[in-house]
């Protein structure tokens, strides 16, 4: 068994020993992006489950653990752990708990301390937690963010955003049910395998797996056209990717005859990044931070633009938007500034869905994200005053609603939808 080593502030680490030794368990958000994340991270060494459970007894664990005040994101993602930590298939004497922490005022930079308080309430403070950082905000010898497993993460990103992104312009149309599936787990395990040799990383490689992606979507046979209302999703980002934290949005939406359509995770983090230069635009500071800042946004935005370029090839498909999309649309409703929680981007997503002829959305509201209903619920009349045509509809989420009240809200929605291309 690994020692136990704590640092100065006697904070339980994760060692180099138990990185050989421990299995480390990882929340899910998004299925595709996040399986590939779990792979990354076992290409360098790290034994990783994803844990997909999505059953009402998580939130319950979550109740029992985590003040009911608490955001409704933080008392799953730690239900969820607490969960499979006593679930009986893991020594718990050798797990440890991955947790991400985006370095903002919002909870992702808050879950892991609760997660901690959990922990100590379940007797079971033994068990490290580990934070999966690019802020610097905690580390531990046996876990590194090396710039290679940055770059396959990021890379990781990008592939995921594009598979999701056709796939779900596919599935509601194949004409047989899994083909769609099985051209994601293909993918997704083809471009590990090449990030294991170096490859589908580099700008001009990049652009070429990406067109293949696309044309192998692009394959996919279809019954009819591709004429079913689609329905837009935004939100708070764990409620609006994770079918835990929405109860299965997805796949109720294509159940009811409809088309999905999430904007990718690419925008949300080139959004994270961007704050930064802002801050130093608003607030002042170190011009270094915001040209380092900037420096990182120009590569990611790159990587975007092949994508879009990607599909592009493919006529049958829609191409995302990019960054500077978003940044323009928002001019005259917020500022850049309002960057807690989603922030402007959440409003500019809304904004580009209806700009681009997805005017019925779902507006994923979690109990406990002030920043979220502000920019999410609190927008939605200035929207539909701008944009009359908008079908847009709030759906709380928390530990007391109820599934089929959520599922008639939005049934209500789609009936208003007509039909949308």
């Amino acid at each position: 068994m690994a020692k136990l080593t704590y640092d100065q502030n006697n904070r339980l680490l994760f060692t180099k020993e138990m990185k050989q030794e421990y299995t480390l368990l990882m929340p899910q958000m998004l299925p595709v992006t996040f399986s590939m994340m779990k792979k990354v991270f076992e290409l360098y060494g790290y034994k990783i489950d994803m844990l997909t459970t999505t059953h009402r007894g998580i939130v319950e664990t979550g109740l029992k653990y985590v003040h009911n005040d608490t955001c409704y994101p933080a008392l799953l993602v730690i239900g969820q752990l607490l969960e499979a930590v006593n679930s009986g298939e893991y020594d718990k004497h050798k797990i440890g708990l991955l947790i991400s922490q985006t370095g903002g005022g919002c909870r992702a930079s808050n879950y892991i301390h609760l997660l901690r308080k959990a922990l100590e309430k379940a007797g079971l403070e033994y068990i490290p937690v580990v934070s999966v950082n690019m802020s610097g905000l905690e580390s531990n010898p046996g876990f590194k963010m090396s710039l290679p497993v940055i770059r396959r993460l990021a890379a990781g990103m990008i592939y995921g955003d594009l598979i999701t992104w056709l796939a779900n312009q596919c599935k509601p149309y194949e004409t047989t049910a899994g083909d769609t599936d099985k051209l994601m787990d293909k993918w997704t395990d083809k471009l590990v395998e090449m990030f294991g040799h170096g490859k589908a990383l580099r700008k001009s490689e990049m652009g070429a797996v990406m067109e293949q992606i696309t044309a192998d979507f692009a394959k996919i046979e279809i019954t009819g056209e591709r004429n079913k209302p689609r329905v837009g999703i935004v939100g708070e980002i764990y409620v609006k990717y994770a079918p835990l934290g929405n109860n299965g949005l997805e796949q109720f939406l294509l159940d009811e005859g409809c088309e999905p359509v999430v904007p990718g995770l690419t925008d949300f983090m080139i959004f994270k990044i961007n704050n930064r230069a802002v801050d130093v635009d608003i607030y002042h500071g170190s011009k270094l931070k915001k040209l380092l800042a900037g420096t990182f946004q120009k590569y990611i935005e790159g990587l975007q633009a092949i994508m879009i370029k990607a599909v592009e090839t493919q006529p049958v498909f829609r191409p995302m938007g990019t960054f500077a999309d978003l940044q323009r649309l928002i001019k005259g409703y917020l500022g850049y500034g309002n960057k807690m929680g989603e922030g402007w981007l959440l409003t500019a997503e809304m904004l580009e869905l209806i700009h681009t002829g997805t005017n019925n959305i779902v507006c994923t509201q979690p109990f406990g994200c002030l920043p979220n209903h502000i920019v999410g619920k609190g927008m939605i009349r200035r929207l539909k005053d701008d944009h009359p045509n908008s079908n847009i509809v709030a759906i709380d989420y928390d530990p007391g609603a109820t599934k089929i009240n959520q599922e008639n809200r939005i049934k209500l929605m789609i009936a208003n939808a007509g039909r949308t291309v």
